[in-house]
């Protein structure tokens, strides 16, 4: 609510080449309680006063000698972040009232003044002005409390869902930091792809779900150090199909995404991968992206059937091949870009284990 005081505080600038008229003006203003009047008589200063001043009206008289109101306008339009001309114009010209409008000006003031008249549409001016810095200002703050909100959410959905991958991949300690690795990785990656910003973002978020289904495979068949049985195999293969069932059906777009990595992203380039056997650009671009940061993880941590790799090796095994992987498994743009950028994911890895 915009009250009396807060109008008598406005700041106030008077542009007029007759000193006189100024003087009026001003006295006026002054007899009415206004406590904060600047005056200028050269056109010129006006823009370079609004900037440092922030006028919250300017009484503004047209006809001037060397720039007019109107040019004066035209500089305002130029430095007014909103859009918004305090402008109420000076005129004694009634054709001059349509153009002023038109210019951007908000109101006008006859010539010779009337009392009654400046001062009813200075007080409602300015209250009208007052009202739009508050509604600009109440927004600016809307937006930064969304902005926080938001900032909050997603760090709560990062942790429910890490919460909800180490469920899944409690019974092995050794994959413990795996899920929260994985996240930057996939947004190093879509980074390094030029991907959109709400790909980065999904992705981040929605990477930790891949494996999301292991927590249906019984711990006999998960933690076997050794080589699969085909019937074990493929009860193990059923992970991705459980990782998209139990994540599909939603319509955050966070889990919309993990689905659809869950169950794609075994799949290979040059379609030898499982559930479905899709190869090259039927296979999402998500689950693409994942497919070689899980693996990558994969190769670089112990698991019940390896040990740990470093970083040479598991990059060595990337783009050559060591028979189990091979460089034909991954999309070659994909493979490009790891083998062009694998310091980062050395780095990734290092920041976070342990």
């Amino acid at each position: 609510m915009i009250s009396s005081s807060d109008i008598l505080h406005g700041k106030i600038l008077i542009v007029d080449d007759q000193e006189a008229n100024i003087l009026l003006l001003e006295r006026i203003l002054h007899s009415a309680g206004y406590i904060s009047t600047m005056a200028t008589m050269d056109p010129g200063k006006v823009c370079e006063l609004y900037l440092k001043n922030h006028y919250d009206l300017i009484l503004l008289d047209l006809q001037m000698p060397g720039m007019d109101g109107f040019q004066v306008m035209e500089g305002l339009k130029e430095i007014e972040p909103d859009g918004y001309l305090p402008v109420l114009v000076i005129t004694a010209q009634p054709d001059h009232k349509l153009r002023a409008f038109q210019a951007g000006a908000k109101d006008f003031i006859s010539k010779p003044f009337d009392l009654a008249e400046v001062l009813a549409r200075v007080h409602n001016m300015l209250e009208v002005r007052l009202l739009h810095k508050a509604l600009h200002n109440y927004n600016d703050v809307l937006e930064q409390r969304v902005r926080e909100r938001t900032a909050d959410l997603k760090e709560g959905n990062l942790e429910t869902i890490f919460t909800l991958t180490r469920a899944a991949e409690y019974k092995d300690e050794d994959t413990g930091a795996h899920v929260q690795r994985i996240s930057y990785y996939c947004r190093e990656f879509a980074r390094m792809l030029d991907l959109d910003e709400a790909f980065v973002d999904k992705i981040f978020l929605a990477g930790p779900m891949h494996d999301v289904g292991k927590i249906g495979i019984p711990d006999h068949i998960l933690l076997k150090p050794g080589g699969f049985m085909p019937d074990e195999w493929e009860i193990m293969k059923g992970h991705a199909a459980m990782g998209a069932k139990i994540l599909g059906n939603s319509k955050s777009p966070y889990l919309m995404m993990g689905a659809m990595i869950a169950l794609n992203h075994h799949e290979r380039w040059d379609g030898g991968g499982y559930p479905g056997g899709k190869r090259g650009e039927d296979i999402p671009l998500a689950a693409r992206i994942m497919n070689i940061c899980d693996i990558y993880d994969a190769l670089r941590s112990k698991r019940p059937y390896k040990p740990a790799f470093d970083h040479s090796k598991a990059v060595d095994i990337i783009t050559r091949g060591d028979g189990r992987t091979q460089p034909e498994h991954f999309d070659p743009a994909i493979l490009a870009a790891f083998k062009q950028n694998d310091q980062a994911f050395r780095d990734i890895f290092k920041k976070h284990s342990g």
